[in-house]
């Protein structure tokens, strides 16, 4: 409950006004104002993507799975039975992530977008950095039945200030004798190096130092390294589609380029003098033929786009977060290595770039296609309208014969009803002649031709008027539409 007064100069006289509040809605969190129903999940997703503290020396297994947006259901219960393999059973709501201990290995499972990881982390030493396989140790007809495929999979190896040093040398041989790219991170607190290669045991390696990086700090490092070597796997996705596209695209181009210039150089007019092409059984007119052949090009680019559009978008929305992680490592140069940002810049740079430039590619082609379509199809509908006006016209002089037939035939048929009614006529007074009357029958039929003629042609004239006059009155009602539904019939005009 809660008391306001009015706000009149006197309140000596003032009633009290009482206004009931509605009663706080806290939604179950206990507190006296309302809770807005996103609000947790808006501040959990800050903490969607957290990291494990880890201290070297560390070994790390981390694969990442491409499943679709609509895969999650299927790797959370691909997930639940790993668990249950150790005994561990999965919570009911899992989220994005998921972190649990193995009996002495770290397994995190994070969600995302399209596609999961599987991150599998071992504290302790080692003698080479990737000699043996943590996936080993998980149940192999689990790995072999995973629902999608492996975009990216890593052996990383986090070694201890401890540790021998390697040389440049040591660091080429360890990867294959492959050139070693990376660099000081973390403001100098480690080291990154590493080939981007797959080996020959079907993993990429990746090795991190620690100089004095802290718990959380090497956590972070570790996750910002697996996070860089995923985004770019699939941020290069995009790069095989590009190309495929290109392909379609310049077919397109060079099919959209013959079509115009056959508009523009006069090859419809020269055609349209009378030739015609079959399309599809049927016999169409050039404009027609044209229509229907840039339709179907601006359905095939339209496909193209619809099958890489997504595709596109994701490879730089990718790109954009593998930049955002090189910035956290705060890389610095290792003399005569090149830096980690530096390598993949001039790799992932071109191939977003092209992809980008595909993506325009399309839209502009798109809109070419759709710009020439209209064109054409302007043109049919003009040649359908000249057309249309040539068929009238021909339905306009075939009812005037008409009409001149009509009148011819009106009048032979006022001769022929004039001669059988005079025959009639005839007959009748040559029988009252025969009988005795007084008649001329001859001098009788003579009069009665000019009379019966006569009302033979007003006869055909007023029937005629009243066949004109019923047509006006329907053309009337049509055109009114039935008016506000009057059933009022309208008064014949009489002769």
């Amino acid at each position: 409950m809660a008391t306001r007064l009015d706000d009149d100069d006197n309140h000596d006289n003032a009633t009290p006004i009482v206004s009931v509040l509605p009663e706080p809605s806290a939604q179950g969190s206990g507190l006296p104002f309302p809770v807005h129903p996103l609000r947790e999940l808006v501040t959990s997703e800050l903490h969607a993507r957290t990291f494990d503290p880890m201290q070297a020396p560390v070994r790390v297994a981390h694969l990442a799975y491409l499943c679709g947006e609509r895969g999650s259901g299927r790797q959370q219960q691909y997930l639940a039975r790993l668990l249950s393999h150790f005994g561990i059973q999965l919570p009911p709501k899992v989220g994005l992530q998921f972190a649990t201990d193995l009996g002495g290995l770290w397994l995190r499972w994070e969600r995302h977008t399209e596609f999961v990881t599987y991150t599998l982390s071992r504290q302790g030493p080692f003698a080479q950095p990737f000699g043996s396989d943590l996936l080993g140790e998980l149940p192999q007809v689990w790995l072999r039945n995973l629902p999608g495929q492996v975009v990216t999979a890593v052996q990383l190896a986090l070694e201890s200030a401890e540790m021998p040093e390697r040389s440049l040398d040591e660091l080429v041989a360890l990867f294959g004798h492959h050139p070693v790219v990376g660099g000081q991170v973390a403001g100098g607190a480690g080291y990154v190096w590493s080939d981007l290669r797959i080996h020959a045991d079907g993993f990429g390696h990746i090795l991190l130092r620690d100089v004095c990086l802290s718990a959380e700090q090497a956590g972070r490092l570790i996750k910002r390294v697996l996070e860089i070597n995923a985004y770019r796997a699939m941020a290069l996705l995009g790069l095989p589609a590009a190309r495929e596209a290109a392909l379609l695209l310049s077919d397109a181009e060079q099919r959209l380029a013959g079509v115009a210039a056959r508009m523009v150089d006069g090859q419809l007019d020269a055609a349209g003098s009378g030739d015609a092409s079959p399309v599809d059984g049927l016999t169409l007119p050039p404009e027609r033929e044209l229509l229907a052949e840039l339709t179907a090009l601006a359905a095939e680019i339209e496909s193209v786009a619809a099958e890489t559009a997504t595709r596109f978008d994701a490879s730089q929305a990718y790109y954009q977060v593998v930049r955002q992680r090189l910035e956290q490592l705060r890389e610095e140069r290792i003399q005569g290595v090149q830096t980690l940002t530096e390598f993949l810049d001039a790799r992932l740079a071109p191939a977003i770039a092209t992809c980008t430039a595909t993506a325009q590619r399309q839209q502009h082609l798109a809109e070419r296609a759709a710009r020439l379509t209209a064109l054409l199809r302007a043109r049919v509908e003009v040649e359908l309208q000249e057309q249309n006006r040539g068929l009238l016209d021909s339905m306009d002089r075939r009812a005037k014969l008409q009409l001149r037939l009509q009148e011819t035939v009106e009048g032979l048929s006022v001769v022929a009803i004039g001669y059988y009614g005079v025959g009639l006529i005839g007959y009748l007074l040559k029988g009252f002649e025969a009988s005795g009357w007084p008649l001329n029958s001859t001098l009788g039929i003579g009069i009665a031709v000019p009379l019966v003629v006569g009302i033979a042609w007003l006869g055909l004239r007023r029937a005629r008027r009243r066949l004109h006059q019923d047509a006006e009155h329907s053309h009337l009602s049509t055109a009114q539409g039935g008016g506000a539904g009057s059933t009022e019939t309208p008064t014949r005009e009489q002769d």
